[in-house]
């Protein structure tokens, strides 16, 4: 093994190879070789495994960050953490007024991502929510005195948001149902009270455009809003187990169409409406103009993300409210209808049919053997139920108002065609209850099984499902008056969602829930992402202002090291490529002096080589 180094003091070392094994002389380059490409495949296969590890785990809790919210969500917030930023929102409903404060971190710089928005909680790891009553449309004749109304749910809000943070922490107060009703005048005075007073007594951040009454249009859009966001499909991903849908972006008809998570369309029936909203991926067509124009007035286009000019959270989205729909709604216009018919009957056949208990007016909405009156006019009308499943869907089939026309639903109400093989449905309010309450089959949804039940369940006698009642067999909030309406309710749900929106029966993605990840979801939570959602570019302007050199400390720890390995390889090929260099003109020095001992043995004079001239 010979090592020799050109300095200006030149020196050769060199030790000899005898008694080594025959193998080591023969084969000491590849030997070398092989161990240096060893060494080095050992160290990139190690550094690999490390940066497989690091980041597989990375991409694993991002995959489940929704799923481990569900646990960090119910922690208390920590107030103390200056990084956290705050918003209220206030829900001025018909029967009372609500407050929902929400915070965030800092957004983490990139654009392409929403806001990570909670709802706080207090010490008590309790939601910091507070509710007044009456409504804010009560106050229609003296709205001088809704500042001093709602004063205590913003005393509420300022104990809980940190001092510091009040300038920031913007306040929207969103006036619905009770105030949509009024006249635009009150609707008027009832706000500029509001936006008079409220600043005088709190630092919150309260613009003109903070205080309003939206329309159920907006409020359907933020409920769809929140419930896809705590659901995590505004989150990007590549995972292909996740199901995905293909997107025509709005307004970019020449562009190619994008591929993004499948968002979830949501069905809420209430006491008095019914609403459907879900994202209409493709462009639509219209059968008329006329239907075009109806059309505008059902289909949102918005924009979640940070950028107008990015249109990856560019969503088109079909809400539509029907009034009269809602379950007790619904009933009570089967009853009118149910009670004037009846009279007109008994008129002109001279019978007393439902006018005395004797003789009934047999229901076949109602449980086999339950009684109900219906008292109009002084009038009473007396019920007996005959447990009629399929009799009293067919029934209240009129009472959908569908027509003839393609594409409608409720009401003959324009309704865009639903990709039913590539889509999700979670049904909320009476959709649950219809399933849950009684027949204790809530969650996946599924028609056969459905109607099974609710035929089993109507066919039961009172008595029966009283004593079942009263042992507790139904769900804990369950009461006679949902034991009573149970069938024509269940009948009500089936014919809504297979008639009215026209989902086939064969349709298995509805979920029907009263929650979503154990918590009750408000569209607040979608007012406030939606309301926030340009706030990250303040985040990202002052992480680019801080210089070019957190622009290096921000490279990915991947490429770092490749970095790192590709020069480590470059100087261990150029060091081997040098010791080669090297042992090559050693040997052929060592084959000069070995040919001048041999001329000399010989006796002959040594030969003289020319030398350069």
């Amino acid at each position: 093994i010979s090592i020799s180094c050109l300095l200006p003091a030149s020196w050769h070392f060199s030790i000899s190879p005898v008694g080594c094994p025959r193998i080591l002389n023969t084969t000491l380059r590849q030997i070398v070789v092989i161990g240096i490409l060893a060494a080095a495949v050992s160290l990139l296969y190690y550094s690999l495994v490390v940066i497989r590890n690091k980041y597989g785990r990375a991409y694993r809790d991002k995959r489940f960050h929704r799923y481990l919210a569900r646990v960090t969500d119910t922690e208390a917030t920590d107030t103390n953490n200056p990084n956290l930023n705050y918003g209220i929102v206030v829900d001025c409903g018909s029967s009372g007024s609500r407050i929902f404060v929400y915070c965030w971190p800092r957004h983490n710089g990139n654009p392409h991502d929403l806001l990570d928005i909670k709802q706080m909680r207090d010490k008590n790891r309790k939601p910091v929510v507070m509710k007044i009553k009456p409504g804010i449309s009560e106050f229609a004749s003296s709205p001088e005195k809704v500042s001093d109304y709602i004063s205590p749910l913003l005393s509420f809000a300022a104990e809980h948001v940190p001092r510091a943070k009040h300038k920031e922490t913007p306040l929207y107060i969103l006036c619905t149902a009770g105030m949509r009703i009024l006249p635009e005048s009150q609707q008027k005075a009832i706000l500029e009270d509001l936006l008079t007073d409220i600043p005088v007594h709190f630092d919150f951040l309260f613009s003109d455009s903070h205080a309003e009454v939206i329309s159920g249009k907006q409020e359907g859009v933020y409920a769809w809003i929140g419930i896809n966001f705590v659901l995590g499909r505004f989150e990007h991903t590549d995972d292909e187990d996740e199901a995905i849908v293909e997107v025509h972006v709005p307004g970019s008809e020449n562009k190619e169409a994008i591929f993004r998570k499948r968002t979830v369309g949501i069905l809420d029936m209430g006491g008095v409406s019914t609403q459907i909203a879900y994202e209409v991926p493709k462009t639509v067509s219209f059968a008329s103009s006329q239907q075009e124009e109806v059309a505008k007035n059902l289909l949102a286009e918005f924009n979640l993300g940070c950028d107008a000019h990015q249109t990856e959270h560019v969503y088109r989205v079909y809400v539509a409210t029907f009034l009269g729909f809602g379950g007790n709604a619904a009933r009570q216009r089967y009853e009118d209808s149910l009670f004037t018919s009846t009279v007109l009957k008994n008129r002109l056949l001279g019978k007393q049919t439902g006018m005395t208990s004797d003789s009934p007016y047999l229901d076949p909405c109602l449980p086999l053997d339950a009684q109900d009156e219906i008292q109009q006019n002084g009038q009473i009308m007396y019920l007996r139920g005959t447990g009629d499943f399929n009799l009293c869907r067919e029934i209240i089939q009129p009472f959908m108002n569908k027509t003839n026309e393609t594409q409608t639903s409720l009401n003959g109400v324009y309704q865009p065609a639903v990709h039913f093989q590539n889509s999700e449905f979670y049904g909320f309010s009476e959709f649950y209850y219809c399933t849950e309450d009684v027949l204790r089959m809530g969650g996946d949804y599924n028609a056969a099984k459905f109607t099974k039940a609710a035929k089993d369940y109507c066919a039961t006698k009172w008595s029966v499902l009283r004593e079942r009642f009263d042992r507790g067999l139904y769900a804990s909030h369950a009461d006679l008056h949902r034991l009573k309406y149970q069938c024509f309710k269940s009948a009500w749900m089936y014919e809504v969602f297979h008639s009215g929106f026209s989902f086939p029966v064969s349709y298995s993605n509805l979920k029907t829930a009263l929650q979503v990840y154990d918590k009750e979801v408000q569209w607040t939570l979608g007012a406030i992402l939606y309301r926030t959602r340009f706030l990250p570019l303040r985040d990202i302007q002052q992480e680019n202002f801080r210089g070019s050199h957190s622009h290096w400390r921000s490279f990915s720890f991947v490429y770092n090291h490749y970095l790192f390995f590709v020069c480590f390889l470059i100087v261990l090929l150029s060091i081997l490529l040098y010791l080669l260099r090297l042992r090559r003109i050693h040997r052929r020095m060592l084959r000069n002096g070995s040919s001048t001992s041999l001329w000399i043995e010989e006796g002959l004079p040594p030969q003289k080589i020319a030398g350069p001239l």
